[in-house]
């Protein structure tokens, strides 16, 4: 896949779904596997040291430990983890950890969505546990990894609660179908990337009714295919949301592309940038999303 690696946000967009295979190995515990979809059991521990310290290398992770009222723990987190404000945020790496970096902090656990190959194996020989929690591929990964990590930080109680706030806010949502009879193309970057129903992104899409152009061009059934500028005219979507906003995209410049100020997207103002955090990652702010998108094809029905 070439993606321009001065992206850094973008290639978190991408990479979650496309390289994050949680391998648990070493000293690691717990994960899950984007390209399985497996799901590792949810842990058991009720309660943890006095004083855990915590390196988060997700900021999928980071955002749930925050949300189950772990935050106190997190002595550091990656550069990535943008949200909530109040994050330890350093110049660490989720992408080319390095284990001496990480050690610095004294941590007792890492939580990591991806390991190059040597990071889990170099921060175990250090005595430091490491959980590894990959890409979700459906809803309930998020579920199980914000219950596998109540679990690990004494914060089951308020996992729980917030699983439950979580499922609660999906199920009205999904009562709502307001994109019924539309469909939508959801675009990673402008070299045309996107996600189908099945991804994660896809399934919460899908709760509002709306039709995944890109589904029938994933005959591999990977979830994340190239498209070509002529399939998405053939296809016309209604909607095109737009994730790359942040790097130049918007409607101007997707009019500007050849042919495509005849979509009907195009042509009734429906592209859309969409918030790309949100949008890509899989913890406790994926209603905001979805409410989001609600929200603009409410919009386009008014």
């Amino acid at each position: 896949m070439n993606i321009p690696y001065t992206r850094p946000a973008r290639i978190l967009t991408v990479l979650a779904a496309l390289l994050l295979a949680a391998t648990a190995c070493g000293a690691a515990v717990g994960g899950n596997s984007a390209l399985s979809g497996t799901t590792a059991a949810p842990a058991t521990t009720t309660g943890a040291p006095a004083r855990l310290a915590i390196v988060s290398l997700s900021p999928t992770a980071t955002e749930i430990l925050f949300a189950i009222g772990a935050g106190d723990l997190v002595v550091a987190v990656d550069s990535m983890s943008n949200y909530p404000a109040d994050a330890p945020v350093t110049d660490l790496s989720g992408f080319t950890p390095n284990v001496e970096a990480i050690a610095a902090y004294n941590p007792d656990l890492v939580v990591l969505s991806y390991d190059p190959g040597d990071l889990v194996a170099g921060l175990g020989a250090l005595g430091i546990t490491t959980v590894m929690q990959g890409s979700a591929s459906s809803i309930d990964d998020t579920y199980a990894q914000i219950t596998e990590l109540g679990g690990l930080t004494g914060h089951l109680e308020d996992a729980a609660v917030v699983t439950a706030g979580i499922r609660a806010d999906l199920a009205d949502l999904a009562g709502d179908p307001v994109g019924a009879g539309m469909t939508y193309f959801h675009e990673i970057d402008n070299t045309l990337y996107t996600a189908t129903s099945s991804t994660f992104v896809g399934q919460l899409y899908a709760l509002l009714g709306l039709e995944n152009i890109a589904d029938p061009a994933d005959e591999a059934g990977f979830g994340w295919p190239q498209l070509s500028g002529e399939f998405i005219l053939e296809a016309d979507p209604d909607i095109i949301f737009l994730t790359d906003a942040a790097w130049g995209e918007s409607a101007e410049t997707v009019a500007a592309r050849p042919g495509w100020d005849l979509l009907t997207a195009v042509r009734e103002g429906q592209v859309v940038a969409v918030d790309q955090d949100t949008s890509g990652r899989w913890g406790p702010r994926v209603v905001d999303f979805i409410e989001s998108v609600k929200s603009i094809i409410e919009g386009s029905e008014g």
